[in-house]
């Protein structure tokens, strides 16, 4: 970027000292197909994509993505677009350790590091300078070339004096960008930035601020922050300060224990109208979404079910119960009734969500007066006793016999496992797996 000429500085509504506070924002790659070429070098410079087990692409690599070839699009689309297209099934456990990798090695540049997504995080290397004897830029290239070093993956990396504006640098050059803004240049990437690429502007509040007649992240910054607060309340007024360059979204250490919802989704191929299997997918994933409930001590006031049809037309409907609950067999007959509202003999379907919402914290249970106490206690038990069975033999060893409609199920191209699932290390079994990652060489 090339900073403004100082006689117009006048221009600039708002100057701030190079870094109060400095924060990096990294983010991984095409992450997945990354770690596949990693492990895989054959893969290297060829258009390759994983998802094949849901049918849409999950993660395309920068080689398919200059094809036209996108996260989200099915398939059978990617191929008529690439029919050299290399098609791979997800390897979520070797994702995972690579990413606890990654945060591992910001670890060693400082302490104060967020674990944002997977592949995303942001780092907090305020007053480190003396510590590494060199600048803040020079401390957010070496946190980026180590990760290259070290895991054969590249990072594209942002540096400025917010999450936000972090997180915007980043995103300006992709692949393996590099991009660091101080506080008295942010007006310049302001400029640069659209709204809708600004972190916490979704979809409805970018058309509204461009109904307002602003275009870019400059126009809404140079407002006064109360018309901000009022345009978009509290999060206006975060966003407006953020921009600025005021730190208000502090980089966290913890891992994250509160949720406004659960969301546990599985797409199936082929689509099927087969009630009896439709439903089983819908219950896995309420024992799914209810396991991670009590895993952070949550019950949930409100379910939601949703059916998604062949042509990706989504049905559904939601219900709020009488009182909240962690105890998936509690809430299997509300489950029952709003698939039955919401499933359409003869329609294809190709995906199933449930969704708890409503969520509150286990402890503040308090009992009603009319409710049957040793039915509850009963339920309580049974849900304990799954859960400890499951920890120790595997998920989903004990589960609701609908589910077992599903171990009839034909297998076809896209259940394959994931090589690190094909060949199992001495000792491990299929719910307890050594931190490491197969490593793939042609011979």
């Amino acid at each position: 970027m090339v900073p403004l000429p100082y006689g117009t500085m006048e221009n600039v509504p708002f100057m701030i000292a190079d870094y109060p506070r400095a924060i990096v924002h990294f983010d991984g790659d095409a992450f997945f197909t990354s770690v596949e070429q990693a492990l895989r070098p054959e893969l290297r410079g060829k258009p390759i994509v994983t998802g094949k087990e849901r049918g849409i692409i999950a993660c395309a690599s920068y080689e398919a993505k200059a094809l036209g070839i996108k996260r989200g699009i099915p398939l059978f689309q990617a191929r008529k677009i690439c029919p050299a297209l290399i098609i791979l099934p997800d390897d979520y456990e070797t994702y995972g350790l690579y990413s606890k990798r990654m945060f591992n090695i910001m670890r060693t540049f400082t302490p104060q590091v967020e674990e944002y997504s997977v592949d995303e995080g942001f780092a907090d290397i305020t007053g480190l300078r003396r510590v590494h004897r060199c600048t803040y830029e020079e401390i957010a290239r070496r946190m980026q070339a180590e990760v290259h070093k070290q895991l054969g993956l590249t990072v594209s990396v942002g540096l400025s004096l917010s999450k936000s504006l972090a997180k915007i640098c980043s995103k300006f050059r992709k692949p393996a960008g590099f991009t660091a803004v101080p506080g008295n240049y942010i007006h310049i990437l302001l400029q640069k930035t659209p709204l809708a690429t600004v972190w916490g502007f979704g979809p409805s509040s970018v058309n509204l601020l461009q109904k307002m007649g602003l275009q870019t992240a400059y126009d809404f910054a140079v407002k006064p922050e109360a018309w901000a607060a009022k345009l978009l309340n509290k999060p206006g007024r975060e966003i407006w300060n953020e921009l600025r360059g005021n730190s208000v979204w502090k980089v966290s250490t913890e891992e994250k224990t509160t949720f406004g919802t659960i969301m546990k989704s599985k797409t199936f191929t082929p689509a099927t109208d087969d009630r009896a299997f439709v439903y089983a997918k819908l219950v896995r994933n309420v024992e799914s979404a209810f396991m991670k409930a009590r895993r952070y001590q949550l019950r949930a006031g409100a379910l939601g079910v949703v059916l998604r049809h062949q042509d990706f037309r989504h049905d559904g409907m939601e219900a709020r119960l009488s009182r909240p609950t962690s105890a998936t067999l509690e809430v299997m007959p509300f489950i029952k009734e709003l698939f039955g509202q919401v499933f359409r003999a003869g329609s294809r379907y190709r995906a199933t969500m449930i969704v708890l919402g409503r969520l509150e914290n286990d402890s503040s249970e308090q009992g009603d007066l009319f409710e049957d106490r040793l039915k509850l206690e009963s339920l309580r038990r049974i849900t304990f006793a799954v859960d400890s069975i499951n920890r120790k033999f595997g998920k989903h060893t004990v589960c609701s016999a609908a589910t077992l409609y599903l171990k009839d199920k034909e297998l076809n191209d896209r259940d394959v496992a994931p090589p690190r699932r094909e060949v199992a290390l001495p000792g491990e079994t299929a719910r307890q797996r050594l931190g490491i990652p197969r490593l793939e060489i042609a011979c």
